[in-house]
């Protein structure tokens, strides 16, 4: 892509209810920056909802919004697609109309956080790369095995391009901005919102390494725990990873103890079952193909294990937990809220 001179360069911001408005805003920026930069209106976006008004973020800040009937005729160069909570709410029929419409007329399509899954609604992520938010990658890869679901932060296949969200969503930005008009200016609109370093395309969104706050934990317990989230359907036995690893089983017990505040065993199953929780809210997989994916043998231990750790047994969970998670508090209290997002009064659990 490349940008003419004194042309703008116009997109639109497809935002769902419950979209990352940090996100959001964060691979909008960019472009900002570069605009004030240059003295003149190089970028042109506009906010789009399906229906139009005032659209609530996760974080209860709304954004006024043009409907997408009217934007979807609109001359565009990029679409970005920023959805958070229940992806799979938001492919209607006339936002996967607009998708494909765009993608036709050559229109760059962008998904950000979990836009990646309407996106792949439309047919145009099979056999491309995609990602979305670490918490949504084994709901994308059962919901669309054609899809080639990766853990980076953000990916670029050709026009169609995804982000997992976060902070990551200015590199992305950024990096977009360098493709569209050149390294300088790029690395101008950086420093101008003092983005130190932009992060490659190739990176992670779980990084090897120090932690942000500094290394909190050892690194045979950061090993323990790589093999762990490796091996969560066929999980191995705690004497097998410390093996692995060359520390003894005592020493790991005596490890997790300290920093994870639980026992190895405890801590795998927990990772296991917040996998789980993962299947069970966001796709429509049968319980005991859940169990057995989440390294259960039996589901009725399942069900116990998961009732257990949420508070809820998991097929009330598939109806309770699609609330969008902002608005879920563990223990769950048993009182009405008004959920922002959509107006309406919910009964939290008991």
């Amino acid at each position: 892509m490349s940008l003419p001179d004194q042309r703008t360069f116009t997109f639109v911001v497809f935002v769902t209810p419950g979209f990352n408005s940090f996100a959001t805003m964060g691979f909008v920026d960019p472009f900002r920056a570069a605009n004030y930069l240059v003295g003149r209106q190089l970028f042109r976006w506009v906010f789009v909802s399906e229906a139009g008004g005032l659209c609530y973020g996760s974080n209860g800040a709304g954004v006024e919004c043009d409907r997408l009937d009217i934007a979807s005729h609109s001359a565009l160069d990029i679409a970005l697609i920023s959805s958070s909570w229940t992806p799979e709410y938001h492919g209607s029929a006339k936002v996967l109309f607009a998708i494909r419409s765009w993608a036709r007329a050559g229109v760059t399509i962008a998904g950000l956080d979990t836009g990646a899954f309407i996106i792949a609604q439309s047919g145009f992520l099979d056999n491309r790369r995609a990602t979305v938010h670490f918490e949504h990658i084994d709901s994308l890869r059962e919901q669309y095995p054609n899809v080639d679901v990766v853990e980076d932060l953000f990916t670029f296949d050709g026009s169609f391009l995804t982000c997992c969200g976060g902070t990551s969503a200015v590199d992305f930005g950024l990096h977009l901005l360098k493709e569209l008009s050149g390294a300088a200016l790029a690395n101008a609109a950086a420093r101008y919102i003092f983005q130190p370093r932009l992060r490659e395309t190739s990176a992670s969104q779980k990084p090897t390494g120090a932690e942000p706050l500094g290394a909190l934990v050892p690194d045979d317990v950061k090993a323990i725990i790589r093999l762990m989230e490796e091996n969560l359907e066929e999980p191995l036995p705690i004497p097998h990873l410390c093996e692995r690893v060359g520390v003894s089983h005592r020493q790991v017990t005596r490890l997790f103890s300290r920093y994870i505040k639980k026992s190895p065993a405890l801590y795998y199953r927990d990772i296991r079952l917040d996998r789980a929780r993962g299947l069970v809210t966001q796709t429509e997989m049968q319980m005991s193909e859940i169990a057995v994916a989440s390294g259960f043998s039996s589901q009725v231990h399942f069900s116990r294990a998961y009732k257990e750790r949420f508070g809820l047994p998991p097929i009330r969970d598939r109806v309770e937990g699609r609330v969008p998670f902002e608005f879920r508090t563990w223990p769950m209290y048993s009182k009405a809220f008004k959920n922002p997002v959509d107006g309406q009064t919910r009964q939290t659990l008991g």
